[in-house]
């Protein structure tokens, strides 16, 4: 079944027989007619997919923004410059007594009112030497959240072609299902007329005629809950491919890429999902996290140097000119104890992302087993269903004759239809699983992405953007212009 497209073109699967004449319709040839000629094939719609579908689009941003944690955790090593300037109007009233040399008498006082003007500006640079490890720990934090927010990012880009790949399968089976309802309502319909001819000459009854009607309007029931189920699969795919369907290809599973035994597929994916990996990254950062909090404790060194000049009229000081260089060290002895709570508190976190790892991996591990079996049990369905219709096949043209003999009633005649659609409509439901199921799979072992699957798409490559403003200084424009 490697390999197999999802479409019944075998010779086996004719036709709903009428049970006149010798017309006989291919009823899932007709709902794939003209799929050939300019049609949308599933490698298309999961480019699509990839190039406008907006989760993605807004997972891409988001590793962006966390690209920026980088540069913000490299500041630390670089020196912080300000200018300040100040500047005012000051008015000062002073009084001044003037003393009689014998008897230290006051003999007068005079006031003198003076306005004057006062500015300066100065310049302040500061280098921090030493900060207990801090700046480099929170540098390594820095790019591990980068390095997770890349396997989220590939979490969600896996989830969003699984999605696609679903949609456009999920649109194919409903088209064929419903095209399967419209010919089984065509055939039941003829049935009852043919009924009724026969009701006319006596050869059957008015209750093979009201067992007509009665699978006529089942049949239309049918064809109505396929018609809203059609109609929800097209919604479906414009939500998540971004683009309205059209003529749909048969879909080819994906088996070729996924490992070939179940253990190769379990270490794999154990290996390589991304939320593990995203998990192992998260354990990275919060062992950091735990050594940025001890770093408080440690001596903080910094080296200062400022320059300043002012000018004040006031002390009859036309310009002054300061500037001083010199290094501060900083020794914390007690500080209320928010730095011991929060080294306990970031502890406790790495203990939890630790177990969030193991959960992880188990989790990857049961949905490698779980695809694995889901693939398995549809590769089986296809075969049991197949073998069903070409029997649902002989049965109904067996009793369909022996009916025209009188050995069989119309009611044998319907069920014997009605078995015929369910088995077409199960093994049409059976490929569309195959085909899931392989992609379900890769999905798994962490290998759906465009790179695997050898797609002409240019792809994504977060290691531009990362790039471009690492080692940034200074400026407010993203690099794409905004």
């Amino acid at each position: 079944m490697a390999g197999q497209r999802w479409v019944m073109r075998s010779s086996k699967l004719r036709a709903f027989v009428l049970p006149v004449g010798s017309l006989a319709l291919s009823v899932v040839a007709l709902a794939i007619a003209g799929s050939a000629a300019a049609a949308d094939t599933l490698e298309w719609a999961l480019v699509q997919a990839y190039e406008n579908n907006p989760s993605l689009n807004a997972q891409r941003a988001a590793l962006r923004a966390t690209d920026e944690n980088v540069p913000e955790a490299l500041s630390g090593y670089r020196p912080k410059l300000s200018i300040t300037a100040n500047g005012g109007e000051n008015y000062a009233d002073t009084q001044s007594f003037t003393y009689t040399p014998t008897g230290n008498n006051i003999s007068g006082a005079t006031t003198t009112s003076i306005p004057f003007t006062s500015r300066g500006v100065g310049a302040v640079a500061t280098q921090t030497l030493y900060n207990g490890l801090q700046t480099a720990n929170k540098v390594r934090q820095a790019e591990s959240q980068v390095m997770g927010a890349r396997e989220t990012l590939r979490v969600t880009e896996q989830q969003v072609l699984l999605d696609a790949a679903t949609a456009y399968m999920n649109l194919l089976r409903d088209e064929a299902i419903l095209e399967l309802n419209r010919r089984n309502v065509e055939v039941l319909t003829e049935q009852l007329k043919q009924t009724r001819d026969r009701y006319s000459v006596g050869e059957v009854t008015r209750t093979d005629i009201a067992q007509a009607e009665s699978r006529l309007a089942a049949g239309r029931s049918s064809l109505l809950g396929a018609q809203s189920n059609y109609v929800t699969s097209v919604g479906n795919y414009r939500r998540v491919i971004g683009v309205a369907p059209g003529k749909l290809a048969p879909g080819v599973p994906v088996d070729r890429f996924s490992p070939a035994t179940l253990n190769g597929a379990v270490a794999e994916g154990e290996q390589q999902s991304p939320s593990v990996l995203a998990a192992m990254y998260g354990v990275d950062i919060a062992v950091l996290a735990v050594k940025i909090n001890e770093g408080a404790l440690y001596p903080n060194l910094a080296l200062t140097a400022s320059a300043s000049q002012n000018w004040d009229p006031e002390y009859n000081v036309g310009r002054e000119f300061l500037a001083s260089v010199g290094g501060q060290l900083t020794i914390p002895l007690y500080q209320g104890g928010g730095e011991y709570s929060a080294i306990r508190q970031s502890k406790e976190t790495l203990g939890q992302q630790r177990l969030n790892l193991d959960v992880t991996r188990d989790q990857a591990r049961a949905t490698v087993v779980q695809s694995w079996g889901q693939l398995d049990a549809a590769k089986a369905q296809i075969e049991a269903t197949t073998a069903q219709v070409n029997a649902a096949e002989i049965a109904l043209d067996g009793v369909r004759e022996e009916a025209r003999v009188g050995e069989r009633t119309t009611l044998d005649v319907l069920n014997a239809q009605q078995e015929l659609v369910n088995a077409r409509v199960a093994l049409v439901t059976a490929q569309h699983d195959r085909v899931v199921a392989s992609y379900t799979l890769l999905a798994a072992v962490g290998a759906l992405s465009m790179q695997h699957l050898g797609l002409n798409v240019p792809i994504y490559d977060p290691q531009v953007h990362y790039q471009q403003v690492r080692d940034a200084w200074f400026g407010l424009r993203t690099p794409d212009g905004r």
